[in-house]
């Protein structure tokens, strides 16, 4: 392959090509490499330089924080699916979001359904946010209140309110600020959006790089918060701020109509995020009530390495999720499937061989007794969940497709098996622990959920692709 100007491409860049990683992919999979290297940095200066109090302050805080998943209640990727269609239909006409007079608004059937879903979704999240921080910041101040008071009496106590009540409340305001990121993702602007995710993930971990051997405590929490704040902001001023502007007026044309075309695809795969999120969490709780800490620390890290390495690889396919889109809404579907078919491949080997490699790993420290093994699970478990997260992939990246098609079918299917793999869980999680709850996500991931939902899958393509071809 050569260049524009005759030239041939160098090597480590047809390579890149030929395994799919644009720029989206490379920052998307940055950022979840920068957390390997990041992480083990953090854990050893928590070490140093906090106290147990603080350090379980710490962990907790963010804990509480991650239930902003609940109140997002899977918005984000409706948003970037419905803005692909959108600006399929925009740039199928040859026109440029960036350049468009802000006089024109209303004028192009896009442009104003753009705005109005932009309008829209930050009323939304404008309630999310607000109840978010009502719901969280008053729940946190109780239970830490509580665990204070249940501790023996201290001649100091730590302050840990105003941190905590900032910190709720900067996340409260960057929550707000998705619908942004969405809109952008779905209008094309995927790589400056990764580009973004990754350069506030470098930067998040250098302030708390400086600020724990400062002495900052649990204000180390809010300057991560508030980092993420100002990357976003500057980002959307500096870069996106005509497009943003150009959407931010009142559409006089044709609008999203929520009720019919959006609250349908939304509560359904609403309901199916926040299920999945829930069953996700009960892993390590159940192992933790029913077999100790010890098991409970074993798992965590083995599974947060896994699903680690599971996200990076699923880059590929979900930093495509608005071109799948775009596609989808200028009816090309030969070339949907054409790029689909590749990208899943590619996702299904890297994750296969990175799966492959940390189970070896895992043997190597077992067998030469290397201390580290003690913190991670035993090779069986180890090797349930690894050949558990490469299936799993599958459906995944079937869902990505189905949802890029603004539907979200079989509900009822989906809570059913939400509901069962939760009752497994617990069930076999109590009876047999790790092996227990490792052997029921094999199970449910291999022999459940893989076939099922590939015939969805195969049901709603064969079906919506004729009725859209036509």
């Amino acid at each position: 392959m050569e260049e524009k100007n005759g030239s041939p491409r160098p090597l480590p860049r047809r390579v890149l090509n030929r395994l799919e990683i644009d720029q989206a992919v490379f920052f998307a999979m940055a950022s979840r490499g920068w957390q390997f290297v990041a992480g083990p940095v953090t854990v050893v200066l928590i070490g140093m330089f906090f106290t147990g109090e603080v350090q379980g302050y710490y962990y907790t805080f963010w804990s509480l924080i991650a239930l902003q998943t609940i109140f997002d209640f899977s918005f984000q990727p409706v948003i970037v699916n419905f803005a692909s269609h959108e600006w399929g239909e925009l740039s199928q006409g040859g026109a440029n979001l960036s350049t468009v007079d802000k006089a024109t608004i209303g004028q192009h059937r896009s442009i104003s359904r753009l705005a109005s879903l932009l309008r829209g979704s930050l009323l939304w999240y404008g309630v999310a946010a607000a109840l978010f921080f009502a719901v969280v910041g008053v729940a946190g101040v109780a239970f830490f209140s509580q665990a204070e008071s249940s501790q023996a009496e201290s001649s100091q106590r730590l302050s840990w309110q105003p941190a905590w009540l900032f910190l709720v409340a900067l996340t409260a305001v960057n929550f707000w600020t998705v619908p942004f990121l969405a809109i952008l993702e779905g209008c094309g602007q995927v790589r400056s959006v990764y580009r973004l995710q990754f350069a506030r993930a470098v930067l998040g971990n250098i302030a708390v790089w400086i600020l724990i051997p400062l002495g900052a405590g649990l204000w180390v929490t809010v300057a991560v918060a508030a980092v993420r704040l100002i990357c976003e902001l500057i980002w959307l001023v500096s870069f996106h701020s005509d497009l943003i502007s150009t959407l931010m007026q009142r559409p006089t044309g044709e609008r999203v109509n929520w009720r019919q075309e959006v609250w349908p695809f939304q509560w359904r795969i609403g309901m199916k995020g926040l299920l999945g999120f829930l069953n996700a969490s009960l892993m390590n709780p159940v192992i933790f009530f029913y077999h100790g800490e010890v098991s409970a620390g074993q798992f965590g890290m083995t599974w947060q390495i896994l699903t680690s390495l599971q996200a990076a690889c699923a880059s590929w396919i979900r930093a495509r999720t608005a071109m799948f889109g775009v596609l989808i809404a200028r009816r090309e579907f030969t070339e949907l499937d054409r790029v689909y078919f590749r990208l899943l491949a590619i996702s299904f080997a890297f994750l296969a061989l990175g799966s492959a490699a940390f189970y070896s790993m895992i043997l190597i420290l077992n067998h030469l007794a290397i201390g580290l093994a003690d913190r991670l699970l035993a090779p069986l478990p180890t090797a349930m969940l690894s050949l558990a997260i490469v299936v799993l992939i599958i459906s995944e990246s079937q869902w990505v497709y189905i949802h890029a098609h603004k539907r979200s079918p079989h509900f009822g299917l989906a809570t059913f098996g939400s509901l069962l793999s939760g009752v497994l869980t617990w069930w076999f999680g109590r009876q047999f622990g790790v092996i227990g709850v490792s052997a029921t996500y094999l199970f449910m991931t291999a022999f459940f959920y893989l076939p099922l939902w590939t015939a969805v899958w195969w049901t709603c393509r064969s079906h919506w692709h004729q009725d859209l071809g036509s």
